[in-house]
């Protein structure tokens, strides 16, 4: 943890372009707790709840903290207003990093409180890196995201039971619920997202049109 803040903490401190991400944190998703799955049950039509159920999702898919993962560019952004990232990252061939400077420079297994006001943590993973460039989201319409969960080709050969606990638990998705000190979680829980996946699956697996 030392040397990783003995690298990063003076680097934080001199980011004034970054400082006023802990308030900002305060404003972004406000009032998009997600409403459970079972509140789409009345909705006969199979394919308009399948639709209302991802688009409910998408309220977690589109929040900053999946975002920021998810570039069309491999270079990784950050913040509650997807700024670049500080310093300038490139995925790499393996969304780790590149050999001179790898995401584990700075990201450990788990969060780190950094003491500085302008970045008050450093997000932590073990398998911390960016989502595979055919899942790059960013600039996208939900429908868009949702063909590319859906694509194999795209998601890494899963099928849909697979994407449903691939979202509904693993720890690296389930960051976006703790993100440190000065982020937004995502809206709801892991687990309430993990139930409108999986009931927009049973629906169908329709998506918006855009």
């Amino acid at each position: 943890m030392k040397s990783i803040l003995s690298r990063v903490a003076p680097i934080a401190v001199g980011l004034t372009c970054c400082a006023g991400w802990a308030a900002a944190a305060d404003t972004v998703n406000q009032g998009t707790e997600l409403r459970p799955a079972t509140a789409f049950a009345t909705i006969s039509d199979n394919r308009v709840r399948s639709v209302a159920l991802f688009s409910e999702a998408g309220k977690v898919i589109q929040s900053p903290r999946c975002l920021n993962c998810h570039p069309v560019e491999r270079r990784p952004t950050q913040g509650n207003d997807l700024h670049a990232h500080v310093p300038l990252m490139h995925a790499g061939s393996e969304g780790k990093g590149i050999p001179a400077l790898p995401c584990k420079s700075c990201h450990g297994p788990e969060n780190h409180a950094t003491l500085a006001p302008s970045i008050p943590s450093i997000p932590g993973n073990p398998r911390w890196g960016l989502a595979p460039a055919s899942m790059a989201w960013q600039g996208k319409s939900l429908g868009e995201i949702c063909a590319q969960i859906k694509d194999p080709d795209r998601n890494g050969g899963r099928s849909l039971a697979q994407i449903y606990k691939h979202l509904a638990t693993d720890d690296l998705v389930g960051w976006a619920w703790r993100p440190g000190e000065g982020r937004k979680p995502a809206p709801g829980t892991q687990v309430e997202f993990g139930l409108l996946i999986q009931a927009w699956i049973k629906s169908g697996a329709h998506c918006p049109r855009s």
